[in-house]
């Protein structure tokens, strides 16, 4: 029987479609054949830099052209990729990477002063993107190396948080990344061979699903690295590409375009999912784009994808995320929970046996999420069995917000809670109580503070002041429920804030 590798979809897809447009990000595209090349380099340059099978590689920059190199390129070398938000501070990065272990950082050159500083205080080395490194990259071989590696080793690594803030890496084999690519396995359903954009940065697993799923069906891919509305809808102006994947809140930006702004007739498929998402929201794809059809998709880094609500389906059975999707098998546990499983579970998380333990039981993975399945099969989310904020398609740990904004002066306790919102999913809220001598603070101060201490997408975009915070009287713990609750009623009679 053959091995599942990931080097194996690019490998046949350069052999059958050499000077096919593989993949764009902003301006830049390449082909099958260049990649191919790029990867075999990167592979080589790895080598000697002394990363073999099974070591990491922290990648630490922005989204570019440069990433999908490198890859593909340590997939080829048996190397882990492990790609991390460009939007950690350098206190976040120190975290990660110590977690990490990796053997190498590569950075930008926006970031090349933090990741020194970072790989200094852990012995790591640090490699700066551009000059020397480009360089390197030339002089080595274009050839492919060979990789002792199976298909049941780890090829990359994708940090995500639970409830206290730590970061947990997803490991995933080269056989799950393949199986969950494969057609049919993924998220693509246009016949022919029409390209693909979306705008999911670079230390998502999406993007590189997507990067792996296009390359499996000879397709392009194509990422918008800005995400704003005018920009996606240039974005598919230029490439003419016939499907479209946004979560609902880049969704929201490309419906507020005006019609006459931008031609969007190349689409055939136009997709979401990943957060919540409305019925006026579906109802206003479906108005902007009357050729097409949409599918919602409901899965995680852990398990990949694990239900599609297909278009013929989307008003009759609003409010679903549809039927799990084969050969995805899922079931409600007594306490509401949804457990699924598949053949591309994730191996685990990374060096976390506790926290493996606890959501991979005899086969099965354990989502966090609550759930109702009706009669019909189809399954509607209910809420989060943790308290994280699923905002934006983000992870937002409640206990890290919480830790930064206590030394906020005059901030006495918080609570950080996640609110309903149709764009985001969630809104991450904060709620004071601050000292009786104290004005309270606003929101962009708040902000301001937050700024070198977390990435953006975790701060408050709604501050609430209180008295006091309901606590268990044992142990003295939030009682976090009962102040989203809380939250969730006053917001309604606050002015939103951005």
């Amino acid at each position: 029987m053959s091995r599942l590798l990931v080097d194996g979809i690019l490998r046949r897809a350069a052999r059958l479609a050499p000077g096919a447009v593989a993949t764009s990000v902003g301006g830049r595209s390449a082909t099958y054949g260049d990649i191919d090349r790029a990867a075999s380099r990167w592979a080589n340059w790895l080598k000697g830099a002394g990363a073999g099978g099974g070591d990491r590689v922290a990648w630490w920059s922005p989204s570019s052209l440069d990433a999908v190199g490198a890859f593909w390129g340590c997939a080829r070398a048996g190397v882990v990729f492990c790609p991390l938000n460009p939007a950690l501070t350098e206190s976040e990065a120190l975290t990660a990477v110590e977690y990490l272990g990796p053997r190498l950082l590569v950075a930008d050159g926006g970031r090349a002063d933090a990741a020194t500083a970072v790989t200094d205080a852990l012995d790591v080395r640090s490699v700066r993107l551009g000059g020397p490194l480009d360089d390197a990259l030339a002089a080595a071989s274009p050839s492919a190396p060979t990789a002792p590696v199976g298909d049941d080793s780890a090829h990359a690594v994708f940090l995500t948080s639970g409830s206290t803030g730590r970061p947990k890496g997803v490991v995933l084999s080269h056989r799950a990344s393949w199986l969950r690519a494969f057609p049919g396995g993924g998220t693509f359903s246009t016949n022919g061979q029409g390209g693909m954009l979306t705008a999911f940065p670079q230390f998502h697993w999406a993007w590189w699903h997507y990067v792996m799923e296009a390359a499996h069906g000879l397709r392009a891919l194509h990422l918008v690295s800005s995400t704003d509305g005018p920009a996606i809808v240039a974005g598919v102006e230029r490439w003419r590409p016939t499907w479209m994947y946004l979560i609902p809140a880049l969704w929201e930006r490309v419906l507020a375009c005006p019609a006459h702004t931008g031609d969007l007739t190349s689409l055939r498929q136009a997709d979401t999912g990943t957060s919540a998402f409305s019925a006026s929201l579906l109802e206003g794809i479906k108005a902007r784009l009357p050729g097409t059809t949409t599918s919602v998709f409901y899965g995680s880094t852990e398990a990949g994808r694990l239900a599609v609500l297909g278009d013929e389906d989307l008003f009759r059975k609003a409010g679903t995320v549809g039927r799990p999707a084969p050969p995805v098998e899922a079931e409600v546990g007594a306490d509401g929970e949804l457990r699924v499983r598949n053949p591309f579970l994730m191996s685990g998380y990374l060096d976390l046996p506790d926290e493996t333990s606890r959501v991979l039981r005899h086969g099965w993975y354990l989502t966090g999420d609550t759930a109702s399945l009706d009669d019909e099969g189809y399954l509607t989310i209910t809420g989060r069995v943790a308290e994280t904020i699923r905002s934006g398609g983000e992870t937002v740990a409640p206990a890290e917000v919480e830790l930064a904004l206590r030394t906020h002066p005059g901030v006495r306790e918080v609570a950080v809670v996640g609110l309903p919102d149709d764009e985001w999913g969630e809104l991450v809220c904060a709620v004071l109580v601050v000292d009786g001598d104290t004005p309270r603070p606003d929101l962009a101060s708040v902000r301001h503070h937050l700024g070198p201490l977390l990435a953006r997408y975790k701060h408050p975009r709604r501050l609430l002041f209180a008295e006091r915070l309901p606590r268990t009287p044992a142990t003295g713990q939030l009682q976090r429920r009962m102040i989203r609750d809380w939250a969730v009623s006053a917001s309604q009679h606050e002015e939103a804030t951005c």
